[in-house]
This record gives C-alpha cells, sequence and structure tokens, in this order.
C-alpha cells in the first residue's frame, strides 16, 4: 500500500444551519483499512442529504466520516493491501460514506466505478449518489422491467433526471412531474413520454387516461406527504410504489383498502446506512447494465452549474433555491491548490 498520511483541506459546519456555516479547514487523513482506498477528489457532487447534514437533520452513520458530501470522482492515491481490483493511479468515481466535500477521501473499492468513456472529473462526479440512488430503488426494490410504466416525481431534479434517462433508455414508458412548463419540458428532453405540471394540473387523470385507466406499473416518489394518496389512485393493479425522499412531508394519512385492492407493494430506502455489501452490490448491477450506456453517449446526465470548491456556500444556496436542472458540481480543480 503507498504510503498516505498528508493534510488535506475540506469543509466544515461550524454549527448547523444556513450556508455560511461552512467553512474549510484542514486535516490529517487517516490511512485507508480493509476494502478501502484513498481517492484525491478532482470533483464532488452537490446532493439533497448535504443539505439535511448541514442543517443537521441528517446526521451522518457512526462510522462515517462527519464531513459533508457523498459522490466525487477523481485519482487513486492508495490503496489497502487487500484491494486487488484497483491500483494507485487508476480513475474512478466513487459513492462515499461521507467525506466527499475535501481534496482526499477514504472510501470502499467496491463502491467505485471507472470513469465513462469521455467524461471529464466534474462530469463522473454528478454520477455516484443519484446513479445508486436510482438502481437500487427503482429496479432492485421496484424491480422495474421492460416494457412496463413508471411515474417519476420531480423529474428535473438530479434523481429525477437519472431516472427518466435510466428508465426510459432500459426499455420503459416513463411519466414525469414537475413544477413548471420549462421543467416539463427539459422531462420530456431526457426521455419522458409524458411530463405533467403538478401546479396546473392533476396527474392522476393525464396517467389513467395515457394508461386506458390501467395506471403504472411502478412509481418512484420523492413527495411523500399528501402525494402518497393520489399515487395510489395512479398506480396499476399489482404495482410497486417505492419512497426516496419525502419533500411534503413524512407523514400521510394512507387509503390501506386501496393498497389491498390494488395488492400494491409500498417500499423505500435510504442510502448512506445500507450496508457496504449493498451497495456493492448495487455498484454491480450498475457496471453491467448502466455504465454501457454512458460509455456509449447513451446516457448522459445534464449538470445545471459547477463552483469551484471555495464557492460551496453558493452552491448550496442554488441547492436550495429549487431552480437547477440537473446536477450542482464542485470542481476542486478550479482553485489553486
Amino acid at each position: 500500500m503507498a504510503i498516505l498520511n498528508r493534510t488535506f483541506t475540506h469543509v466544515v459546519v461550524e454549527q448547523p444551519g444556513e450556508p455560511s456555516a461552512m467553512i474549510m479547514t484542514k486535516s490529517t487523513l487517516a490511512m485507508p483499512t480493509e476494502g478501502q482506498m484513498t481517492i484525491k477528489v478532482h470533483a464532488a457532487g452537490v446532493n439533497g442529504p448535504d443539505i439535511k447534514q448541514r442543517v443537521g437533520a441528517y446526521p451522518p452513520p457512526a462510522d462515517a466520516s462527519p464531513i459533508i458530501g457523498l459522490e466525487v470522482a477523481g485519482e487513486i492515491v492508495a490503496v489497502a493491501d487487500d484491494v486487488t481490483q484497483w491500483k494507485v493511479g487508476d480513475k474512478v468515481c466513487a459513492l462515499v460514506p461521507g467525506g466527499g466535500y475535501a481534496e482526499l477521501v477514504n472510501t470502499y473499492a467496491a463502491h467505485c466505478l471507472p470513469i465513462p468513456t469521455g467524461y471529464s472529473f466534474v462530469q463522473a462526479a454528478a454520477l455516484p449518489e443519484t446513479f445508486f440512488t436510482v438502481w437500487g430503488n427503482l429496479f432492485i426494490r421496484g424491480g422495474l422491467n421492460a416494457g412496463e410504466t413508471v411515474l417519476i416525481h420531480g423529474g428535473s431534479g438530479g434523481i429525477g433526471t437519472t431516472a427518466i434517462q435510466m428508465a426510459s433508455r432500459l426499455g420503459a414508458t416513463v411519466f414525469a412531474t414537475s413544477g413548471s412548463a420549462e421543467k416539463c419540458q427539459y422531462c420530456l428532453d431526457q426521455g419522458a413520454s409524458v411530463a405533467i405540471n403538478y401546479n396546473e394540473q392533476h396527474f392522476v387523470e393525464p396517467i389513467l387516461e395515457a394508461t386506458n385507466g390501467l395506471g403504472v406499473n411502478v412509481i418512484m416518489d420523492i413527495a411523500g406527504g399528501d402525494f402518497i394518496n393520489e399515487n395510489l389512485k395512479a398506480i396499476a393493479t399489482d404495482g410497486r410504489m417505492v419512497s426516496v425522499a419525502m419533500q411534503r412531508g413524512p407523514q400521510a394519512n394512507v387509503d390501506i383498502f386501496r393498497i389491498m385492492a390494488k395488492r400494491v407493494i409500498w417500499t423505500g430506502s435510504t442510502l448512506r446506512p445500507q450496508s457496504v455489501a449493498n451497495k456493492a452490490l448495487i455498484a454491480q448491477g450498475l457496471a453491467e447494465f448502466v455504465w454501457p450506456l454512458l460509455n456509449s453517449g447513451k446516457m448522459s446526465i445534464p449538470i445545471d452549474s459547477v463552483f469551484p470548491f471555495s464557492q460551496v456556500v453558493q452552491a448550496h444556496e442554488l441547492m436550495e433555491s429549487g431552480t437547477h436542472k440537473g446536477k450542482i458540481v464542485l470542481d476542486l480543480q478550479a482553485d489553486p491548490r
């Protein structure tokens, strides 16, 4: 294993709260342990859970780095003795258990994937968190198959964009919701067959009309709250509903009889607390089914904005504004080292 024990710059949250609570500081990185390797970070993705952690609503697991950031792209600079599938110098993107907003990070080798053909570090850093989330929920838990129909709420965000592209490229018919005409057009551009502006019309009726009253086979829900019962109206018999967020609240007054009558399976998950083995299984699925789409150019996740690492506060402000379409990325190469 290469010797690496150096000081590195990273973001720290002084006190949970506003974006301005994030400042830069320096620490010394521990050596990678069994199954791990160290990545010199060139770019890091910004995601919703980062915001929640910053405000104190999403504490990291006990064994995870307290530093914000769940996805990175960069170059391997050290590997543990038992790691054989990667070597120093390899360029990868990775799901990390924390610590992404940093110049160096340790993560598990099994949670890394090669930089797709033609991708920059910035482009690759936009992939892991949303791709792991979508594959694990929509395809593993939701069991979406080619030829089925799927409703994706929040289609213009990072998760929504990934879900639309992944589902449509793998043979599903995609319905999406978003909050403006511009964002609905964006969903159509990503591969949705139908996009519904939920601020102008209810999503249930157009879905039932387009499916001859049958409803959709799978729903990926980021809303929660009052959307749950509406989802149950739009879902098909033997449908699967997968909850991945709860933007409209964690509580819902649910029509249980409708679940029973339609034999609906309602599931969901959060990614970060899952075991190393579960995340490795998701990575294997991505490598087999999704990475070929990226390498061939059949998928290409749009990036809304790129900020220098020194402008992490502005990146969080944009994320919280909800005006972005696609991913937000921090470029650690944009600032002088």
